[in-house]
């Protein structure tokens, strides 16, 4: 009997250098899709932030906003959202389905420039109105939701989750406008409660993925002699408890069941950190592993604290607490996301230091000051600013690490 001859594997991390587009000159921020992104993405979140503190303690105002706190929360979801989504869409889809082409180029500029429409326009809402802002949001949000077809469409649907999701966010942002523009009797801010809910579940969706990919390249480059799973049941639960909390709290916020839900939404997001615990090797000493970790913590505590709050009719102190959420967990999500794709991605090895402990560690304070104000409301106006200031510079450190290898070719060679 003949054998075929056995062909070597072919890594799903080099799938995308077989279909790389040759488009010439090229510069190096737009070589792949999170370089351009992320050198926006900094120093926006910077500006945001300490803007924002400084306007919500009282220092600034800004004359051409109606409604600051709609601009911040939308701004912090789905400003930031759509240029995560774009940074690990364009870097991951190409190594998750393989002949998938990398965007790129003159491409990958005209999105960029997309969502910096987005932000303009939504900042000048008052201005120039809702329905430039929609189109231009909404636009960037679907051309994302097309680009992620294969995810969708694949027989195997194995990353389908991602697509659905996005879906469902699209939705929920398409009716965000129609309340904003007056075609829906809800209240924007409540949408907003109900789009973090979605947020969140996307971005636990997402870290599943990035876990798979940073954890076993760490114990790689470690040479521990182990293998990281990061099993679907823990995450499907988290996103099925805060899925349902996001309901109730939308259609019966003063619901006691409220309170239930929220410290059962905690206990399952703080489950999924149980992945992290292998079989033969102790690996949760391992600084990213911890960094990591840190944000099913913060975002368990935020369910939790919100829980607690409702059960102990201190409905007051739920926003405040919603911020181990948003400032700490979705903060954090995005700086990881961060870090590690400007490591990896620009052929360099996963790399813990000085800079990445302090990035992660300011974020984990400015929340701490930010969720616990209840505790300290005589000192509430100051700790509006100086945790808004706190949380902004971990993206300037960013910038100082990282911006020179998003600027540049990759250090291993290869294209992207």
């Amino acid at each position: 009997m003949k054998h075929e001859e056995e062909k070597p594997q072919i890594l799903h991390a080099t799938n995308h250098y077989l279909y790389y587009p040759d488009e010439e000159g090229v510069p190096s921020y737009l070589a792949y899709g999170f370089r351009p992104i992320f050198l926006l993405l900094a120093p926006y979140l910077v500006i945001s932030m300490i803007l924002w503190g400084f306007v919500w303690s009282g220092v600034l105002n800004i004359p051409f906003m109606d409604n600051i706190l709609i601009w911040h929360v939308y701004e912090m979801l789905f400003g930031i959202l759509t240029a995560g989504i774009l940074a690990f869409l364009t870097t991951g889809l190409p190594e998750l389905f393989p002949g998938f082409v990398p965007l790129i180029g003159k491409k990958l500029r005209n999105v960029v420039i997309l969502w910096v429409l987005g932000r303009v326009s939504f900042w000048f809402i008052d201005v120039t109105g809702v329905y430039i802002a929609a189109f231009f949001n909404l636009s960037m949000l679907g051309y994302l939701i097309w680009f992620a077809r294969p995810a969708v469409l694949d027989k195997l649907q194995r990353h389908a989750s991602l697509g659905y999701t996005m879906v469902a966010i699209f939705i929920i942002e398409a009716w965000f406008f129609a309340a904003m523009a007056g075609h829906a009797q809800t209240d924007p801010m409540d949408i907003l409660k109900l789009a973090l809910g979605s947020h969140i579940i996307l971005i636990l969706l997402a870290l599943r993925r990035i876990n798979m990919e940073s954890v076993n390249e760490l114990m790689e480059d470690k040479g521990i002699d182990d293998v990281y799973v990061s099993r679907p049941p823990l995450t499907n639960l988290a996103v099925f408890t805060i899925g349902l909390f996001s309901i109730v709290e939308f259609l019966y916020p003063a619901n006691s069941a409220l309170g239930w839900l929220g410290l059962a939404a905690g206990a399952s997001v703080l489950a999924i950190t149980n992945d992290y615990i292998l079989k033969d090797k102790f690996i949760l000493n391992q600084p990213y592993v911890i960094y990591l970790s840190l944000i099913y913590v913060l975002i368990a505590a935020g369910y939790a604290l919100m829980g607690w709050a409702i059960l102990d009719n201190k409905i007051e102190n739920v926003s405040h607490f919603r911020h181990f959420i948003t400032s700490g967990g979705y903060g954090l999500a995005y700086l990881m996301v961060m870090i590690i794709i400007g490591w990896i991605h620009t052929g360099r090895h996963l790399t813990s230091n000085i800079y990445t402990h302090l990035m992660v560690g300011l974020i984990v304070i400015a929340t701490l000051m930010r969720g616990l104000i209840p505790f300290f409301e005589q000192h509430a106006q100051t700790l509006y600013l100086l945790s808004s200031i706190i949380w902004a510079v971990p993206f300037i450190l960013y910038a100082k690490v990282f911006f020179g290898f998003l600027m540049a070719p990759r250090a291993d060679g290869i294209k992207g």
